[in-house]
């Protein structure tokens, strides 16, 4: 791992905030660091407050997109909500369907299913509205590349408005309004909004259409908390607003379907826990079924229905979890097997692999070899894949130096989506290699940890903690403080745990101070047994319960002999 502390702001800089909040120099150090300078930009940051949310009327055809629901409303007209099939599209599709049930009973979903329709709008789905009388859709989290799927809906009198998030390519589709803020003639303040947030920004410029409060859109924000944090957007800006007062609403009054998905946490919930425990879990439905079902969930008005289908998505989720280990093992094997370990990129193919689950396999390949990932499967006589980058490099822009090989693709700079000929793919997979080769940095071919902070152990106190919570919630932009101390060692009750024993919990000391602090490293168990000595650590601060007592633990991220 490659530690890489922080520039330390300036002294003055620090000793000034410090002194105009009246708290320590290491708080101070770490809010300049996330841009946050004086007094009046700290109140917005640790007080966020939903007025500070921008005009909605500010997005480029947010009044065309308006005055067109609107119209279909008063005409009684036919609309379907359409979106992808993961946390961020089953949720927008949630948000809009339950907020525009309000004013007609009119008003469908469509989900694309993920194996027979593919990522994105389909002509199958059009020709699902046309054939039922449907004259709007609303496409959320995709659509900004469909040119020729819109002009297909034109033709069968059918409009469209498009909520995207996605870079747009070269030709931007003819639709009746389309609300993306990453538009190069788009004049929209916050630019790093997900598609669920688009989707609440167009809500929002209707509410105001029918003297409604953004009080009154309370209600939907734990969907766009949840998407948010799904598609790891920057927790800044706007995106950092609907987060907090989206996880108000989780934690205080969720929809039955999140309620359903947490009522056995049985503690407050974080973004973390919205990460790893509800988004996996409505993406499961996607990933191994369909994403209807998630919505199903996310639209459920009643709990005991909506404990129902949690209990049918959690087995998907079981059904994911090992279908993905599964098919890890196998591409590691084939890499392998192929000799191509050492390859600057990692690309590998079997038309078995199940199609829901390549992306998080991509990920976990990364884990393992940390180079730009692609994994395929076959699906409907073409070669599609899920890409991952890794930090430094800009996987979008390496793809387009690959276009002559490839059919579709879509994404950004770190994940996308790739449709292929089969014939093409050893002409893919050998460009592709000769693209990371060129334009991948040495920096990057080795995992970075970003370090904020050095302290010393003794500043790791309940206080202390505290004040770290109030930073929540966190994410790109605005990552939770990771911290290095050193002259460490541990107390000698230190040992490996896990069923594999590759995990490591210590009890570390800190020079003379008589104070253990506990600590857990996990897959740090080889690496410990190495450390003769006195070590240094990078980590971050959480709390551990157990046994209905809460103490602070040091989540360890590396360790390294002094």
């Amino acid at each position: 791992m490659r530690w890489t502390l922080k520039p330390i702001p300036e002294n003055h800089k620090i000793v000034k905030l410090a002194k105009e909040l009246n708290i320590d120099t290491e708080l101070a150090t770490l809010l300049i660091q996330r841009g946050i300078e004086n007094y009046e930009q700290a109140k917005h940051f640790f007080r966020p407050s939903l007025i500070k949310l921008h005009n909605p009327y500010l997005m480029k055809d947010m009044a065309k997109a308006v005055s067109r629901i609107e119209k279909a409303l008063v005409s009684k007209e036919k609309i379907m909500v359409y979106g992808d099939y993961d946390v961020d599209g089953t949720s927008s599709v949630a948000l809009v369907y339950s907020y525009l049930l309000q004013f007609s009973n009119l008003v469908t979903t469509y989900i694309p299913d993920r194996y027979a329709e593919g990522y994105g709008i389909s002509f199958l789905g059009i020709d699902y509205a046309a054939d039922n009388g449907i004259s709007l859709i609303i496409a959320l989290d995709c659509g900004i590349k469909e040119a020729k799927k819109v002009a297909y809906a034109t033709e069968k009198k059918i409009d469209f408005i498009i909520c995207d998030h996605h870079l747009p390519g070269d030709e931007i589709p003819k639709a009746v309004a389309v609300l993306n803020p990453k538009q190069a003639d788009c004049n929209y303040p916050f630019k790093e909004l997900c598609g669920c947030g688009v989707g609440f920004k167009m809500i929002q410029a209707l509410a105001q259409k029918h003297h409604q409060t953004i009080e009154d859109l309370i209600p939907y924000l734990d969907l766009v908390a949840a998407a948010i944090a799904a598609d790891i957007v920057p927790m800044d800006g706007e995106n950092r607003i609907l987060a907090y007062f989206g996880l108000i609403q989780i934690n205080k009054n969720p929809r039955p379907g999140i309620k359903a998905l947490i009522h056995q946490l049985k503690k407050e919930i974080t973004i973390t826990d919205v990460v790893f425990q509800i988004a996996p879990r409505i993406n499961a439905a996607g990933r191994m079924k369909h994403g209807n079902h998630a919505v199903e969930l996310l639209i459920e008005e009643d709990f005991e229905t909506a404990v129902n289908f949690a209990k049918e998505i959690e087995i998907y989720n079981t059904d994911r979890r090992a279908t993905e280990k599964e098919i890890t093992e196998q591409a590691l094997k084939q890499i392998i097997d192929n000799g191509e370990e050492k390859n600057c990129a990692t690309v590998v193919f079997n038309k078995n692999w199940h199609k829901g689950v390549i992306g998080i396999v991509a990920s976990r390949l990364i884990e393992t070899y940390h180079k730009p990932t692609i994994v395929f499967t076959e699906s409907n006589g073409f070669y599609v894949a899920s890409a991952r980058s890794v930090n430094g490099f800009d996987l979008y822009g390496s793809l387009e130096k690959c276009s002559e090989y490839i059919e579709q693709f879509g994404g950004h700079t770190h994940a996308a989506g790739i449709t292929i000929l089969p014939k093409n793919y050893s002409l893919f997979k050998e460009k592709f290699e000769k693209v990371v080769n060129k334009t991948l940095e040495e920096k990057s071919k080795t995992p970075e940890i970003l370090i904020d902070l050095e302290i010393d152990l003794s500043s790791v106190t309940p206080k202390f903690y505290r004040i770290l919570k109030q930073l929540e919630p966190f994410g790109p932009a605005n990552m939770k403080p990771v911290f290095i101390s050193s002259g460490l060692r541990d107390n000698g009750f230190g040992k490996a745990v896990g069923v594999d024993e590759n995990h490591v919990k210590l009890n570390i000391i800190n020079g003379a101070d008589p104070k253990t602090y506990n600590a857990i490293g996990f897959n740090l168990a080889e690496r410990y047994t190495k450390i003769k000595g006195g070590f240094q650590a990078v980590y971050t601060i959480e709390e551990n319960q157990w046994n209905g007592n809460t103490t602070l633990q040091l989540m360890l991220k590396d360790i390294k002999e002094e």
